[in-house]
């Protein structure tokens, strides 16, 4: 299915077309409206992928068998689900929970209401932050900081320009770094991977400040 202009129900306003209802095929769907969002008042679903054009905002929920990707933006008033990759030019957002069979790129900030979780990779320009838990089977990159209500878990390392924030605990693969304070509730692992030896550098908690029990790596604080 494509989404053009001439889309019955489309009503074109000022910096976007916006459509009562919602949007559902078995196939993949793609948006060509130029420079101008789609926002959708209900829910958008494909059996395949979506390819956004600009930018997609969701009353509900979005959803997609294969990947999801837009320009600009990702926004969803319920959960963002897809099989395979999500990525977004800016942010990606979601009321309730993200969750990505492969990776999750934002090239600005990545926020759910409730869980984040990747097959892979979570990478975003500007901060993460999830009400519950933040998963990837690889590694969680973010420019600013990552905040958690839950715990955070990646099967690589975990990287923040600023600071780390988990209700729970946190554990990596690899190394955990940040720029800021490290903050946890329960307990911290570092370079307890199964897929190789961790040794040097796989094994560093890196920040400039660290509050919580660090039971497993080499803990390294930076100046202030």
């Amino acid at each position: 299915m494509k989404i053009t202009k001439d889309f019955p129900g489309l009503v074109d306003e000022l910096w976007c077309f916006r459509f009562i209802g919602s949007i559902e095929t078995e196939e993949s769907l793609e948006i060509d409206l130029g420079s101008k969002w789609l926002i959708v008042s209900g829910s958008v679903k494909a059996g395949e992928g979506i390819k956004a054009g600009m930018g997609i905002k969701a009353g509900e929920g979005i959803k997609a068998g294969w990947g999801i990707k837009a320009g600009e933006g990702i926004k969803a008033g319920w959960g963002i689900k897809a099989g395979w990759g999500i990525k977004a030019g800016e942010g990606i957002k979601a009321g309730w929970g993200i969750e990505a069979g492969e990776g999750i790129e934002a090239g600005m900030g990545i926020k759910a209401g409730e869980g984040i979780e990747a097959g892979w990779g979570i990478k975003a320009g500007e901060g993460i932050k999830a009400g519950m838990g933040i998963e990837a089977g690889w590694g969680i990159e973010a420019g600013m900081g990552i905040k958690a209500g839950e715990g955070i878990e990646a099967g690589w390392g975990i990287e923040a320009g600023m600071g780390i924030e988990a209700g729970e605990g946190i554990k990596a693969g690899l190394s955990i770094r940040c720029h800021g304070e490290l903050k946890f509730a329960f307990h911290l692992f570092a370079g307890i991977a199964s897929w190789k030896k961790a040794d040097g550098d796989d094994l560093l908690v890196e920040a400039k400040r660290i509050d919580g029990d660090v039971k497993h790596g080499t803990v390294r604080l930076l100046q202030e």
